[in-house]
């Protein structure tokens, strides 16, 4: 966003101003991923469309994602920070509006398609701004910040379960939301960082690859990310089609994943700092594992309800724990993050269409078979963590100003 050479002197209160504000901006966007999730049978008999073809719409989030996510710091370089998130922001939570007005499967993949390609934008621009306040205070908030997302899904994902209970017209739903979630963005993004490039720094590539360094710890978090994915979008559906759980019930569910995301991102600095890296994401992936195999033979919706908050607890840590990683693991950091962040970021949008793919072919218990084998790979890949068992040092900031350089990792 700005190179080396820049510094930027910032007080104190303005740091922790930003911090508050982008944690708001990180739950607007969770509260628009939850929103749509839980509606997703909603959208699904809407369009009239089978569980394949069900996953091939949920491929094209993955599509626009990839084609648009470039471009986020080439908006950020000629806008600056500030002005690329409002925009960005504004248009993901519009976005949520255009899944459920699709009718039938070629709509529903175009909406999704714009649908990717405004939450790949607006996720890159509020991670950099994430990051450049993490640096600035010179403390781990970046769990948190995740964590904050994760109360977002939570606060959308419920408020879809009550809508999903009361048989409230998804349109209708959905439109209330965005309206609402567009002007609250609107407000966080007032007190964000205003990172501006400066006039001879040469704009980011279209395109990268990542370091070797990377792909070992991004695959680390494509297991967790994936199992994440899977969870949101078909944990509501599996309910429904496995158990034969009421649509309200079978929303909770998604709900239930949210909650234990979100209690264990928002505890899961202490947690890292207190047991290590390693530890933490090897038991996250016992918890994991444990999860994926209660809900592929569960009895009961209940039984499957736990199953899923303990995916949601075990792979809650990994991708703050993987970028953590990745900038200490080569000669480049800031190459080797975003690596892990394309990995990490693209499993997550590939998993609900390959989820899909497998239940059509053969069932949503043996895609959830397949996912609870990817969680104990945390299990087995957690020692590539170790680097980010190092502690940052404490914090930089005092009563006066911080002069942390603008440039990120």
């Amino acid at each position: 966003m700005t190179n080396d050479s820049t510094v930027t002197v910032y007080s104190t209160q303005k740091v922790k101003r930003a911090r508050i504000a982008v944690a708001a901006v990180f739950t607007v966007h969770g509260a628009v991923t939850g929103s749509f999730a839980t509606r997703v049978p909603w959208i699904q008999d809407h369009a009239g469309v089978s569980a394949g073809q069900l996953g091939l719409a949920l491929a094209f989030p993955a599509i626009g994602a990839s084609i648009a996510m470039p471009l986020a710091g080439r908006i950020s370089h000629r806008f600056g920070a500030r002005t690329a998130l409002r925009g960005l922001l504004t248009l993901w939570t519009l976005a949520l509006i255009l899944p459920a007005l699709a009718p039938n499967l070629l709509t529903l993949c175009a909406a999704l398609l714009v649908y990717g390609a405004t939450a790949g934008m607006s996720d890159v621009a509020m991670n950099a701004l994430g990051v450049e306040v993490e640096n600035r205070l010179d403390k781990s908030i970046m769990s948190g910040l995740h964590g904050m997302w994760s109360v977002g899904a939570l606060i959308g994902s419920a408020a879809g379960t009550v809508a999903a209970h009361t048989a409230t017209d998804a349109r209708t739903h959905h439109l209330v939301a965005a309206l609402v979630l567009t002007a609250l963005g609107l407000i966080a993004c007032r007190d964000v960082l205003d990172i501006q490039s400066s006039p001879d720094e040469e704009p980011p590539p279209r395109f990268t690859l990542p370091p070797k360094s990377a792909l070992i710890i991004g695959a680390v978090g494509f297991c967790a990310v994936f199992a994440e994915g899977a969870s949101l979008d078909w944990s509501a559906v599996y309910l429904r089609d496995v158990l034969d759980s009421s649509d309200g019930l079978a929303a909770a569910s998604t709900t239930a994943f949210a909650l234990m995301m979100a209690v264990a991102r928002i505890a899961g600095d202490r947690i890292v700092d207190r047991f290590g890296a390693v530890r933490t994401v090897r038991t996250g992936g016992v918890m994991a594992t444990a999860g994926g195999l209660l809900v592929v033979f569960s009895p009961s919706p209940a039984a499957a309800m736990c199953g899923f908050g303990l995916l949601g607890l075990g792979v809650a840590v990994v991708v703050p724990l993987a970028f953590a990683a990745a900038g200490r693991s080569g000669p480049n950091p800031s190459q080797a993050i975003a690596g892990v962040a394309t990995i990490t970021y693209t499993s997550g949008l590939i998993a609900p269409s390959a989820i899909g793919s497998l239940a059509e072919a053969t069932s949503l218990v043996v895609s959830f078979g397949v996912v609870t084998v990817l969680a104990f790979g945390l299990v087995l890949g957690a020692g590539v963590l170790r680097s980010a068992d190092r502690k940052i040092a404490g914090s930089a900031v005092g009563e006066g100003t911080t002069t942390k350089s603008a440039a990120g990792s």
